[in-house]
């Protein structure tokens, strides 16, 4: 072969070697391009199956965000810096079952439907009652925790009150936190009587242990907390039946059909098996959970 085709030849395999790693980095281009959008985006393909088929596409990849208002104890509340209480124990079962890690965010509590709305938290846990006022702009999960008002009085009255009945007489005076649902049910079911609202709980279970107060109408979790603290003041009514029950959802964005679907199934699931129960008796001290809804 002469100098010349040698020449050519070598030019021409330069040129092959040449389009091939303009072709191998163009491929590789591609790739890190496409990850690149993936992992920017925190959902995708890549965050569908991280939540063990929860139906939550999170807005945090690999991680479950909840917002919450931590100054509710028991239900919720900050131990030492960490968040603590009945919602907290039972997001720490939630969260391996959807396949995410726990993430909680705590602000004010006016701030929770906004940014669930804004797209900052997977799910809202503050005891939501599902108001239709609420349903306009978030969806429900089924029930997870009960409120119960019961009555309580001085132990000597505590026994006379058989029957919710025998407080709904002229003269008869029951307190209850001002501006509490405690006070508007004791308004709605005790019109005959004197019906105070008092803007301190504690002050409220005073007039009712010193017997100033015929009967204190409370949340059951919060009687249990006073009487803790002061034995043998305060007792509850011997008709033990809570005058109402009330109960509160998880709040999810709306449209969310999925999500709330695997939650009601979820619930469903941890009320049947008495995870629910043993939850609330630890974290609330009382000795039964009021009822809750039987649909499951």
């Amino acid at each position: 072969m002469s100098t010349k085709a040698t020449s050519r030849l070598r030019a021409l395999l330069a040129l092959v070697l040449a389009l091939a790693a303009a072709v191998t980095l163009a491929a590789c281009g591609g790739d890190d391009d496409d990850n690149s959008s993936t992992a920017a985006s925190g959902g995708g393909a890549a965050t569908t199956s991280s939540d063990g088929g929860a139906g939550v596409d999170p807005i945090n990849a690999g991680r479950l965000t909840v917002g919450m208002n931590l100054q509710f104890k028991p239900q919720m509340y900050l131990e030492g810096g960490q968040p603590a209480g009945y919602d907290v124990e039972l997001l720490r079962e939630l969260a391996p079952a959807t396949g995410l890690e726990l993430d909680i965010q705590n602000l004010d509590f006016n701030g929770l439907i906004p940014g669930l709305q804004g797209n900052k938290f997977d799910i809202v846990s503050v005891g939501l009652s599902p108001t239709e006022e609420r349903r306009q702009v978030v969806d429900f999960s089924r029930a997870y925790v009960p409120y119960a008002q019961v009555i309580a009085a001085a132990p000597d009255r505590a026994a006379e009150i058989t029957s919710p009945d025998v407080l709904n007489e002229s003269g008869k005076r029951i307190v209850a936190l001002q501006g509490s649902t405690a006070e508007q049910l004791a308004r709605r079911m005790f019109p005959e009587a004197t019906v105070n609202g008092l803007p301190d709980q504690n002050a409220a279970f005073l007039e009712a242990a010193t017997g100033r107060a015929d009967a204190i109408i409370v949340e059951d979790y919060l009687l249990a907390q006073f009487e803790a603290s002061n034995r043998g003041q305060i007792a509850k009514a011997a008709d033990e039946r809570p005058l109402d029950v009330q109960y509160g959802s998880y709040a999810v964005p709306k449209g969310n059909e999925a999500f709330v679907a695997f939650l009601d199934r979820w619930l469903c699931e941890k009320q049947t098996d008495g995870t629910l129960e043993k939850i609330y008796k630890r974290a609330f001290g009382v000795e039964e959970m009021p009822p809750m809804p039987d649909d499951c």
